[in-house]
This record gives C-alpha cells, structure tokens and sequence, in this order.
C-alpha cells in the first residue's frame, strides 16, 4: 500500500475558512478530540499510569496487514482538500483454537477458522459519514493466491467461498475482500468468539429488540419478543444467529449484527464510556486482549487515534449496508455478488455519502469570497447526453471569474465525469477547479493531449452548477436491496417466520420453536 500522509490529516494552504458552520463544527471536532484525549492522559497519568500502558500495550497481537501473492490492499488517495478516508475490516472469526472459544463455537475438532463477519467499515475522508457494508460468509468468488505470514502455509488463485481466506490469515481476507470490491484496505481487526464476550460485558451488556419470540435452534439464542440487554454468552448467540433472523440465511445474520453494532455504539456514546476512566480501562483492556489488528494498529497511541476519527461521527450518519447479492446457480445454499453490487463498491471507493441528505442535490454554483483567487483556461466537454450542458457551465464558470470555453467538437457519452490535465503545473490548476465544483479528486486524470484543463462532464452530472456528492436517486441505487439502516435507529430485528429451524426433528419457524422450547431457558 502506497505512504500517504495519516489518516484524517490535511493540508495548509493558506486559505480562509469558507463558512462559519464548518468553523463551528471544527470546534465541535476538536473538543470531544480534547475531552477524549484528556481521559487517556488521565487515565495513563496517574495511579501506576505508565503500568496500565504497558498493561494494554501487551494486550495487543497483530499481524500483517496484507497477505496476498499478488495485487495490493489498494492504494489511497486524498480528497481535494489532501485528507484521506480510512477503511477497516472487521472480521469475527469462528477459531476453535483455544478451549474457550472451542466450548463457545463447538466442532472443537475443525481444523481451520473461517470468517462469521466480514464487515468493510469506511470512515470519509471529511469525517462526516461512516459505510459499514457486511459482505456475506456465503459469498462466492475468485479469490486471490495467498501466504500466510504467521504459517508459511500458502494456496494459489481459485473460485470459491469468501469467508475461506481467513484459513491463510488475515491478510488474506484482506486480499480477497479488496480483489473482490476494489475498495482501499487501510487497517483490519480480527476478533473471536470469546473476545464478543468480553467486550460486550465491559460495556455493560448491550440493549437489541426483536419483533417476535425467537429460538434458533442451532446458535442457541432464544428471546421473547421485545427489547432485552445482552451480555456473555447470549451476546455472542445474537450476533451469530442467522436461522432466526430474515429469511434464515446468512443475510439474516447480518440483520443481528448491524442492530448488536449500532446498539453498541449508541451505548458507548450514550453511558458516555469515552469520558469514564474507569469504564473506558474496562472496555480497553477487553478490546485489547480480544483482537489482533494488522501492523498499523499495534499501539495503544495507534487504536486510540483511530477510535477518535470514528468517534467525531455522530450514529445518525453512520449506515449499516450488506452487499447485494443472488443465489449462485451452481449452489442454492450459496450467494454470489448482484451486479448492482458494483454501484455500492463505486460509492465507497469515490467516498460518496450513503447517509441521508436533503441538500444531497444542491446546484448552489461557488460564489467568488469562496473561490481559491487565481482563475485559468477551461475547457468543457459536455459527454452527459444532456444537451446544453457544457454551455450551461461554461457560462457558471465565466460568472465566477474562469476563463471557460466549450468544446464543440461531439463525442461518446461517458459514464462518469472527469478533470483532464496535461502537467504538473496544469495538475494544480485541476486541484483548484475540482475544489470549487465539489468534483472528487479521485476523477482527476492525466492526459498528454490536452491544450488546456478541460472538464469532461458525464453523465453522473446532469443537472446543477456543482457536482452532486450523491443525488438522493443514485443514493437509492447504490442502496437498493442492501438492507440499509443507521446506527441511530433502534427497531426491531425481524424474525424469520420461514421453516428455518428444526426442533424435535421438524422443521419449524423460531417463533414455533420458541412456543414449543418451554424446557429452555432464554438467553
């Protein structure tokens, strides 16, 4: 993976703050960052502090972060103001390789771990939003050859089950969750059956509701309908059902999952744990001792700096998403990706927001107090298929000072907007007009031919003087058949009402189960 400056950080260019909001909410940013960061200080300061440190510092296990024989994790790259999102692999593993997990996960006699959870969990580069996309164990797909660094074990290129790449580490989920997306992995955390456990205890225990009665007879969770706080055993039961929830398949699991990680978040924030010594040392200690995190991860200063990047999102822009997918024609038990899935990669990887925006559709052209002062020759391509629209910002750009002109000459339409330029010197100039058209540097490209910077506008830009972060309609798109939701909600799981499980030999739904299991205790 390519050197780029850390994550979060930006550039000084010297220019005024554009508007008083983001001064405000900077501000905002920078105080829970002192509030948070005076707890640690607190924490680590005083009674035996440098002990703790160490204490935690020991905890931590990692790994390399990629494992792959071929390709990358991916490469970053910054927005126009030279800041970098950050993404996250989250992956809960069904290891039997210690007794507790073994009596936890049973089929203590498996020789390898697979992957329960695949969650990809993209941080923008502004910090406004968090996606959190689960990608099915289920899913069927080329996977990359792959060496396991702890091991040596390796194996070659082949088609198969996604969630099989962690039999050669971490890494090489990793891999195959970057060949398959072709979204950048910056960092991942691996966690077990034991280590769900003890985190959800040092919360407190973690607060979900389910729609109806619910008994899956093969994780063991059993709960009446209603909200109920989990803890131990029975947190781990809720996060690994996936008979109970949906349609009993995997994507059920995912169900739990998003409303066990919302809920968890929503309590971090609401017992205000961050700003505890005590529960924040508890919460630690467990985190510390449960995962094993790539390389960049490997320090307390390191996992605090990345829990601060995700604490300055607030939960009602955090959106839980799963990967679209459709039964695999060879396998019914088996999924392969949709092809809308592509639309939801594309979002993540362009660091578009996912969260709910009413000014998602803004045509506010940039005013000239909020320009960057030097203005330059533009010419505009207009590859929309919308007709006039070249003219319509060649015109937007003359009002604020630019020296546009519009390419007549007719073409193909093309699919996504672009920047072109032909050096370094135009590459700055292309900086400073993607700055103030909100277009993503990521659509910036170098090209030898072009006289002058010239704007391709494509046909992801048909309407407005600025370009849509996301327009509420792709919005919908990329989301479709997802399952989205936000960490802000509390609703209900919904429980299978299929013949998902079997009690007693017959096959039966969990609320039947549930009905009949009158000998069982609920979780």
């Amino acid at each position: 993976m390519s050197a780029g400056p850390p994550a979060g950080s930006g550039k000084d260019d010297g220019r005024p703050v554009r508007h008083a909001h983001h001064q405000q909410a900077r501000r905002r940013r920078w105080i829970r960052f002192t509030l948070y960061g005076l707890v640690v200080v607190l924490l680590l300061g005083t009674g035996g502090g440098f002990l703790v440190y160490q204490h935690l510092n020991g905890n931590i296990s990692s790994s390399a972060l990629f494992s792959g024989t071929t390709g990358s994790a991916g490469v970053r790259k910054a927005d126009e103001q030279g800041r970098f999102p950050i993404n996250v692999l989250v992956i809960g593993t069904d290891s039997r390789s210690s007794k507790e997990n073994c009596k936890l996960g049973g089929a203590c006699d498996e020789e390898h771990s697979n992957a329960d959870v695949e969650l990809l969990v993209h941080v923008s580069a502004d910090r406004s939003n968090i996606t959190a996309m689960s990608i099915p164990r289920d899913t069927m797909t080329d996977l990359p050859g792959c060496q396991d660094t702890t091991t040596g074990t390796s194996v070659q290129a082949r088609y198969g089950q996604i969630n099989t790449s962690l039999n050669y580490g971490p890494g090489c989920t990793v891999a195959a969750i970057h060949e398959l997306t072709g979204i950048t992995i910056d960092h991942f955390v691996l966690v077990d059956f034991s280590g769900v456990i003890a985190m959800s205890d040092a919360t407190g225990g973690v607060e979900v509701c389910v729609d109806n009665n619910v008994y899956d007879t093969y994780s063991h969770l059993k709960l009446a309908k209603g909200r109920h706080t989990l803890k131990g055993e029975a947190a781990l039961q809720f996060v690994r059902t996936r008979h109970g929830f949906g349609d009993g398949s995997d994507l059920g699991r995912t169900y739990g999952q998003h409303a066990f990680l919302s809920a968890a978040i929503r309590s971090l924030k609401d017992k205000g744990t961050l700003l505890n010594p005590t529960r924040l040392y508890g919460v630690a200690d467990a985190a510390t001792k449960a995962l094993t995190v790539d390389d960049g991860l490997d320090s307390i200063p390191k996992l605090i700096d990345l829990a601060t990047e995700f604490n300055k999102v607030d939960t009602d822009r955090i959106t839980f998403t799963t990967m679209q997918t459709e039964p695999d024609p060879n396998n019914s038990n088996r999924v392969v990706p949709a092809t809308t899935a592509q639309k939801l990669f594309d979002t993540i990887v362009d660091d578009r927001s996912l969260s709910k925006d009413k000014n998602a559709t803004s045509s506010a052209g940039p005013s000239p107090s909020e320009s960057s002062g030097s203005y330059f020759s533009v010419q505009v391509r207009n590859r929309s298929g919308v007709n006039g629209r070249a003219k319509k910002i060649t015109q937007s750009l003359r009002t604020e000072g630019y020296i546009a002109a519009t390419d007549t000459v007719t073409g193909e339409n093309e699919a996504r907007t672009a920047i072109l330029y032909r050096d370094k010197h135009q590459l700055e100039q292309a900086q400073q007009l993607a700055d103030d058209l909100n277009v993503p540097t990521s659509l910036l490209t170098r090209d030898e031919d072009v006289k002058v910077v010239t704007l391709v506008v494509g046909q992801d830009w048909t309407t407005g003087a600025t370009y849509p972060k996301i327009t509420n309609e792709q919005r919908e798109e990329a989301l479709t058949d997802s399952h989205a939701s936000t960490a802000k909600e509390s609703g209900c799981v919904p429980v299978s009402t299929q013949n998902t499980v079997t009690y007693n030999g017959v096959s039966m739904s969990p609320v039947q189960a549930y009905a009949l299991a009158t000998n069982v205790k609920d979780s």
